[in-house]
């Protein structure tokens, strides 16, 4: 039975917080009225000197001290104590304490300083020194108030733990939140090191159509546009593949992008329908090369960016220092399916096991889609530690060399880290004539209703033609990385601004 008495509470806590914070609204406003007709308007202000961040004046206080700097940032809080003041004020790098007297700033500026509210945004002149009680501050000798903030910051307000709110204000969860502001630095200092690392490697970086007339490279559900002008749907790019490999074709024998990626997929913890994948190509190489390329490059980054690669993830200690371990993907299923598949010898005997292992699986399945299906639903989970998985089915592996030995497989690996693929890698298949019966393979897929197989590409199937070397191709999900190297749970908490179904 409902407590109506507590229901009756809540409710009337609720209406007060909203009534409170219409009164704050109203004041804030106000406060910023009387600042325009005092000729004080703080939107009007266009530019401040700054000269040091916060992070830097208490990282080198033994050389700061005494000295005069500026700096600019939001308040976060304050102390009034008559004559003299405390506040903090907030950068991008960390908050410093400011120390306010009515005879240092003049009465008329104090009295000012004294209706600013938390959240305002304030320019900061003074002198670095330490208080009595120990704590690095600058002695303010002039202050400007350079915005007015007339929403409260969400500490007093509920908001801060509403994670959908955080997501759909990521102004506000960066403001009050350090840890998600150090996720998103940490972000882009990864991407940097990336960079640097594929830079000094001789990888030219390049950038291909996000607008695509035929969606290739990945067995996904694409987004549909139209082009008004040529009168033509178009699609957003769900993968930059094809793009690419026409660039080891005319000679850019290493190259790699960074970009979106647009896929009309289900969304999750692991799955945004926007996201960030890197792909990489080097002629004369192999899977093999992209194996040591990856393990080398991540590995690296760890390095760089964390200074260890010996991390924590989700409470699980993970190991990234080279070399991983490398299992094919028969031999996952074996260790922990009990399924020896070298020893299946026909696709009837292959749809007998999967029945036998509860497994649902369509008629016609052949013995290397159930050898996938075996490994996601029985090996995936235990890949904690970084494992690259070899030598995928060629029925799931449509643009990729098979090999020499065992041509119902192909040179492909995926590598998995705390059970989640984090890169996807190739020899690349440079065959035309294979490669255009695949793509028909993929056509017939289409055609039975499978709106994720790919469409055939007649000018992608030309270039090869021309003749492609050797090549290795790797991809690696940016967002997942960051994931990892950021203790992330979800995919949500490394996007800036992850998609929303809009309120209603």
């Amino acid at each position: 039975m409902t407590n109506t008495n507590n229901i009756d509470e809540k409710n009337q806590q609720t209406n007060s917080e909203v009534q409170d914070l219409n009164e704050i609204l109203r004041i804030r406003r106000t406060k910023l009225e009387e600042l325009q007709k005092s000729n004080k308007d703080p939107y009007k202000v266009v530019k401040y000197q700054v000269s040091h961040s916060a992070k830097f004046i208490i990282d080198n206080f033994e050389d700061m001290e005494g000295k005069d700097v500026s700096i600019a940032g939001r308040l976060m809080s304050k102390r009034d104590m008559g004559k003299a003041s405390f506040c903090d004020v907030q950068d991008r790098d960390g908050r410093i304490q400011i120390y306010v007297r009515v005879n240092e700033i003049g009465e008329d500026v104090y009295e000012g300083f004294k209706k600013f509210d938390i959240g305002d945004l304030v320019g900061i002149k003074g002198e670095v020194f330490r208080t009595r009680k120990g704590e690095i501050s600058i002695k303010a000798s002039e202050i400007e108030l350079l915005s007015k903030s007339l929403q409260p910051l969400p500490e007093k307000w509920h908001g801060l733990k509403d994670v959908d709110l955080r997501y759909r204000q990521r102004y506000v969860d960066l403001i009050v939140n350090p840890d998600v502001r150090n996720t998103f630095i940490t972000r882009s200092n990864i991407i940097r090191s990336i960079r640097a690392f594929l830079d000094e490697r001789g990888f030219l970086e390049v950038e291909t159509p996000l607008l695509n007339v035929i969606p290739g490279g990945a067995n996904a559900r694409p987004f549909v546009t139209h082009h008004n002008t040529l009168d033509i749907d178009l699609y957003l790019r769900i993968a930059p593949e094809l793009y690419l490999k026409r660039l080891i074709v005319g000679g850019l024998e290493k190259v790699y992008e960074m970009g979106r990626m647009f896929r009309n997929e289900g969304m999750s913890v692991k799955h945004n329908p926007e996201f960030t994948l890197m792909e990489v190509y080097e002629a004369y190489t192999d899977y093999i090369g992209m194996m040591e390329l990856t393990e080398n490059l991540i590995s690296k980054v760890a390095e760089e960016v964390l200074g260890t690669t010996v991390i924590t993830y989700q409470g699980q200690e993970i190991d990234l220092t080279p070399p991983w371990k490398r299992m094919t993907m028969a031999e996952a299923v074996k260790e922990y399916a009990k399924v020896d598949f070298d020893e299946v010898t026909s696709d009837e005997e292959a749809r007998q096991i999967a029945k036998e292992k509860s497994l649902k699986v369509e008629e016609g399945a052949t013995k290397g889609e159930i050898l996938n299906l075996m490994f996601e639903e029985f090996a995936e989970e235990h890949l904690i530690q970084p494992t690259f998985i070899m030598d995928y089915p060629v029925e799931v592996s449509p643009l990729t060399k098979r090999k020499p030995d065992k041509p119902e497989l192909t040179e492909r690996f995926e590598l998995f880290i705390t059970s989640r693929e984090m890169a996807n890698a190739y020899s690349e298949l440079n065959d035309p004539i294979d490669q255009k019966a695949r793509f028909l393979d993929q056509v017939k897929k289409r055609e039975a209703g499978d709106e994720e197989a790919n469409m055939m590409d007649e000018d992608y199937v030309t270039a090869l033609e021309y003749g492609m070397p050797p090549t290795g191709g790797l991809g690696i999900g940016i967002d997942r990385l960051v994931m990892l190297l950021t203790d992330s749970y979800s995919i949500r908490d490394v996007l800036l601004f992850p998609t929303m179904k809009p309120k209603e």
